[in-house]
């Protein structure tokens, strides 16, 4: 297919390219971008990946402060469109995978569409979905798309990536790898074809892909890929690669410099969290915290009055601040949405006793047990909890919502995010 044609692309598609902070290197001091973390789930695991941790003054992805509902994103944008000017771009970088929670990121990018038809969105996806909702994406109109490729290689692949989950089936190994790559290469080659500039994503992890990676990036180059982004590994405490040294500049630039020479590539990126604002060199995220907002506060539209039953993991009662594998003891609220009462609070073991195993499959007695324990509940509220924990809850029919602020404000939050999950569902 060769690289992207500039003349078949429309004109209006390169203008915002040449004002997107992360496709052009002369927009990214000039133009301010927001990401919504909307989309916590995600279905595969990288060795390289923690998503359980959050520091104010951590940068990388799948770090977030808040995750949000549909309404809340749409709240948050008029928020800082009003108090930054050049805001130019919304991106939907998880905090897990943009395509995982594609009910949730679509609603996202309708609600805001609504407000600003001007606005540039992105979207960053590990491409698992992407055969799914390519054609979605691109009726959006949905121009630029970033895709996390790692190896072509799926001996390679696997042993980056733990596992995929897809349409119901658990893979792990050389299949896992392989079908994954199968169908990033799909979803790339429908998305340059219609028109949509494609940027891939390529972690740098030495000893394992880094002489890999001039072969990934031709291969992309091929499909017709906009650009590159080699990314240094970050190692995230409590991820498989937590103990390898993060990739040296040096070593970057050098195979940067390979690359180039097939195709042109990113070099200010600044691998930024699920929930950046601001210019790339100036994140302002901590600014724009919803919970601080000027007269913030969550609308739950409950006109038949229903009630929710939500279990809630709290250290002292006050914060939603503790790990769903972590806690021993569970807060049972009822309400209708807005006003919440403590009815109960039940004992529980511990679910995991470590990083690792609250990311291990639960197949124990004790485990079914603090699941079974839930089951009269609508949801459970959570600081963070493992993907499998994650998954057993789901189908039992609780929705999990992660959350980090006062547990009143973390119970309306989570009806609202019941409400909208339904309301997307029946769209």
């Amino acid at each position: 297919m060769g690289s992207v044609c500039f003349s078949t692309l429309h004109a209006d598609v390169l203008e915002k390219t040449s004002k997107h902070p992360c496709y052009s290197a002369d927009a990214h001091h000039k133009y301010a971008r927001m990401h919504l973390p909307v989309a916590p789930r995600c279905n595969i695991q990288c060795n390289y990946c923690n998503r359980k941790f959050d520091c104010v003054n951590e940068s990388r992805p799948g770090v977030t402060s808040e995750v949000l509902t549909p309404e809340h994103a749409k709240d948050k944008f008029a928020w800082v469109k009003e108090k930054m000017e050049h805001l130019s771009v919304v991106g939907i970088a998880g905090p897990g995978d943009a395509l995982a929670d594609w009910l949730f990121t679509k609603q996202t990018i309708k609600h805001i569409q609504a407000l600003d038809p001007e606005i540039t969105f992105c979207l960053s996806t590990n491409g698992l979905l992407l055969p799914e909702y390519a054609p979605e994406i691109v009726a959006l109109g949905i121009r630029h798309v970033t895709v996390t490729v790692n190896a072509l290689d799926p001996a390679i692949g696997a042993e980056i990536y733990q596992f995929v989950s897809y349409q119901g089936k658990w893979y792990t190994g050389v299949a896992a790898a392989g079908l994954l790559l199968h169908n990033q290469l799909a979803g790339i080659a429908y998305l340059v074809k219609h028109g949509v500039m494609v940027k891939i994503n390529i972690v740098m992890i030495k000893g394992l892909n880094d002489r890999h990676i001039p072969a990934v990036v031709k291969k992309v180059k091929e499909l017709g890929v906009f650009v590159t982004n080699i990314m240094p590994l970050i190692p995230a405490p409590g991820s498989a690669f937590e103990h390898l040294p993060q990739t040296s500049m040096k070593d970057l630039n050098t195979l940067r410099d390979v690359c180039q020479l097939d195709i042109r590539q990113m070099r200010h990126c600044q691998q930024c969290r699920a929930d950046a604002i601001g210019l790339l060199y100036e994140d302002r995220s901590q600014e724009f915290r919803m919970c601080d907002r000027p007269q913030d506060g969550v609308t739950v539209n409950n006109g038949n009055r229903k009630l929710y039953r939500i279990a809630v993991t709290s250290k002292y009662g006050k914060l939603v601040d503790q790990h769903f594998g972590h806690a021993t003891k569970l807060l049972i609220y009822q309400g209708d949405g807005l006003q919440f009462q403590l009815r109960e609070t039940r004992t529980v073991g511990r679910y995991c006793a470590g990083m690792s195993e609250c990311d291990a499959e639960a197949g124990d007695s004790g485990r079914e047990k603090i699941i079974e324990a839930l089951k009269d509940c609508n949801a459970v509220l959570t600081m963070r909890i493992g993907y499998h924990a994650k998954e057993r809850l789901r189908d039992k029919g609780i929705f999990i919502s992660e959350y980090c602020d006062t547990v009143e404000a973390g119970l309306r939050y989570a009806a609202a995010q019941m409400q909208s999950q339904g309301a997307a569902e029946n769209e």
